[in-house]
């Protein structure tokens, strides 16, 4: 089969501050399993990152702390580049958009295109500090919404109401450098006719048929406004400088005057690129990535980058001509924190290298893949956190390695035992291995991870429902050959899991092939590494020796997770000087739902409230609303129908301590019966989210 060269690239983390599990689900952690699972079969991969390290909000830092702007991105740079090794990211190469290698690189683009003509030339009044002596940027310009009447929207944004603004809008504006109030003068700049080329951009969207209809709902939004002249130049003193012998030929004086960051940071994948090749000894290797139709070009992304990476790159790519276009955009939606947007004013945010400290990289990237806001915006709780990582990760995965590996030394020293004469039931757990592979690689094709990462554990849950059916410790003496069979398919499952595993859980990975004796796996084409398909089949030999060891997946504590939360709110309250959400609450649109009327004790007392776990969830047949869940009560198993399928996917649910209204009358729904109601929290955006509590099935809420 010959190999697909993929290039692939992460959004640019912007070096003005550290990164946060936001920005680890959006568009790094997904770029980073489709990229290792691509390398297990066989594909060439070149994945592509870099700090992004001009714009207006890094001068404004600067300005803050007393320092320069090189001060700031130096900082940051370091820190995020550390940050990323730790998480377990493989990119082949991590750049920055300050190095002269990417100067260079964008200058010339830029150079080329206004050299075509592809640029508009425009005059016009943008607002001035007369203290600072600088155009302002949206950014640096704060004042009152004209929509929604919040005091201190951006010029760009109000936080508030989300309406996008120009800052021109603002009532009563000021400069967020000086305080002063800004004047109109005059600038010139170059603009990139985004609507002359609306066609050719539109017939180019209708061929990527199979991008993600988040992406395109966005796209087809700007489209129907029409699109528009965007300025790919701004009056800064940090940035790329506007090529000199453009100003010139435009009779434009280029002093103060860089590029657009949304012009040079997309180029930012092409330096980094180069300097890869540079440092492989190939100069112009480069080209063949970025100059080759037969590359596939993949760049993971947040939501609030599509425009630039659907729109304004590609169109970029297209005029200078020699490029190839995005082969898809998978963008995810936002992560939320504990029912809260992320937000660093508020230091509402769990900072990546700060939770490294704390848990391994492999934990986080598994409670982060279970919840990634594929579709939808989705939202990280510690309590759900050491949930998953406990009742999931260890109780499902690090329970199997442990339960069978063990039995294995204690039972048959050590050795894979022989299958002779299996039964159906062990032919039928063997089968499951190809059909998982083959399950687990057609979601992550098609960029569904948490359904991947499902299936995957799926085959854990298997395996642990085998070996209990099984049961080895009795046939050990009444049927030694069954003994013997279970415990060598029990292997074979952990083997195909110690490959399967790998994009998602690296390190766990590497640890669990080297208990079996396993090699490593496949990095490039060319290597003789276990591959993808090997998960498929039976790896080990009979014979082979298994090593047991310590906890694969030692659980988390509890007060691990207590002592999170409480950091949570102290650095929220250090940082807002109120542990509440009354700011935001002030300046919000939607209002609470209004209290309903007041009930006696006793009509309260007459609700039995228990803590349950879902086991299982699934969408319901001919419903758009109803999903089936299978909920464990400590004392029975109960089957819930629960209304919330157009807030919820099943994976939002799977595992959760929930509570339950557990004395409710049953209740018949689509040829079903319901035996309870999950108790949901409605918030003031009308989202779904289960009111869940760290507690044990079957214990009374009061």
């Amino acid at each position: 089969m010959t190999a697909t060269r993929y290039l692939v690239t992460s959004a640019l983390p912007y070096a003005n501050g550290p990164l946060h599990l936001g920005h680890a689900a959006g568009a790094y952690l997904p770029g980073d399993i489709f990229c290792r699972f691509q390398r297990l079969r066989g594909n060439e991969v070149l994945y592509i990152c870099g700090s992004d390290e001009h714009g207006a909000a890094i001068l404004m830092r600067a300005r803050q702390e007393g320092v320069t702007p090189k001060d700031v991105v130096d900082r940051y740079h370091e820190r995020i580049a550390r940050a990323f090794e730790r998480f377990g990211m493989s990119f082949d190469w991590y750049g920055r958009t300050s190095s002269a290698t990417h100067h260079e690189t964008s200058a010339a683009f830029f150079e080329k295109l206004a050299g075509e003509g592809r640029f508009v030339l425009r005059s016009e009044e943008q607002l001035f500090d007369p203290e600072a002596k600088l155009f302002l940027a949206d950014r640096f310009v704060v004042g009152t919404c004209p929509k929604c009447g919040n005091a201190n929207a951006y010029g760009d944004q109000c936080e508030a109401c989300g309406s996008s603004l120009s800052a021109k809008d603002l009532i009563d504006p000021r400069s967020t450098l000086t305080s002063a109030t800004p004047v109109l003068r005059e600038t010139t700049h170059w603009f990139l006719p985004l609507g002359d080329h609306q066609e050719v951009l539109a017939k180019w969207i209708a061929s990527r048929v199979d991008w993600k209809p988040n992406v395109l709902g966005q796209i087809k939004s700007w489209m129907e406004g029409g699109l528009e002249d965007r300025a790919m130049t701004r009056d800064l003193p940090w940035g790329v400088a506007v090529p000199k012998a453009v100003a010139d030929a435009a009779g434009v004086d280029a002093s103060g005057k860089v590029l657009y960051v949304w012009f040079d940071a997309p180029i930012g994948y092409i330096s980094a690129t180069r300097e890869w090749s540079q440092a492989h000894g190939d100069p112009d290797g480069w080209r063949r990535w970025w100059q080759n139709d037969e590359t596939q070009l993949v760049h993971f992304i947040g939501k609030d980058n599509i425009v630039f990476h659907c729109l304004v790159f590609p169109l970029m790519l297209h005029l200078h001509g020699d490029y190839v276009l995005p082969r898809d955009v998978p963008a995810n939606e936002f992560l939320n924190l504990e029912g809260q947007k992320f937000s660093t004013s508020r230091n509402w945010a769990v900072w990546l290298d700060d939770a490294l400290d704390e848990f391994p990289a492999d934990y986080l990237r598994y409670a982060l893949c279970s919840i990634l806001p594929e579709s939808k915006d989705a939202d990280f709780s510690w309590r759900d956190f050491g949930a998953r990582i406990n009742n999931e990760l260890a109780d499902t995965l690090g329970n199997l390695v442990h339960r069978c590996v063990t039995f294995c030394v204690r039972s048959f020293e050590g050795r894979v035992p022989p299958l002779e004469g299996p039964s159906d039931v062990d032919r039928e757990a063997l089968d499951q291995l190809a059909r998982t592979t083959r399950a687990v690689a057609d979601s992550i094709e098609h960029y569904r991870f948490r359904e991947a990462l499902a299936e995957l554990m799926n085959l854990a849950r298997h395996g642990n429902k085998y070996l209990s059916d099984g049961e080895p410790w009795k046939t050990k003496k009444s049927d030694p050959r069954a003994c013997a069979n279970t415990i060598h398919v029990a292997l074979q499952i952990v083997a195909s899991l110690s490959i399967l595993s790998d994009p998602f859980l690296p390190d766990i990975a590497q640890r669990l092939r080297g208990r079996l004796g396993l090699g490593a796996t496949r990095r490039e084409p060319q290597d003789a590494g276990l591959s993808w398909d090997a998960a498929a089949q039976p790896l080990l030999e009979v014979g082979a020796t298994v090593h047991d060891g310590e906890a694969l997946v030692p659980k988390i504590e509890d007060s691990a997770i207590e002592a999170q939360l409480a950091k949570l709110e102290a650095a929220s309250r250090a940082a807002t000087g109120t542990a509440t959400e009354a700011a935001d609450a002030s300046s919000s649109a939607a209002a609470y739902a209004p209290l309903l009327p007041t009930i006696a004790f006793e009509d309260f007392a007459k609700i039995d409230l228990r803590i349950g776990r879902v086991l299982s969830a699934e969408k319901m047949k001919k419903s758009k609303k109803l999903l089936r869940c299978e909920v464990d009560l400590g004392f029975e198993v109960r089957q819930i129908l629960a209304g919330v399928a157009e807030h919820l996917t099943p994976e939002d649910l799977i595992g959760k301590q929930v509570v339950v209204v557990a004395n409710l009358a049953a209740r018949p729904m689509l040829g079903t019966e319901s035996q309870g109601m999950l108790l949901m929290a409605e918030g003031r955006d009308g989202k779904l989210s289960p009111a869940t509590a760290a507690q044990e099935a079957g214990a009374t809420v009061r």
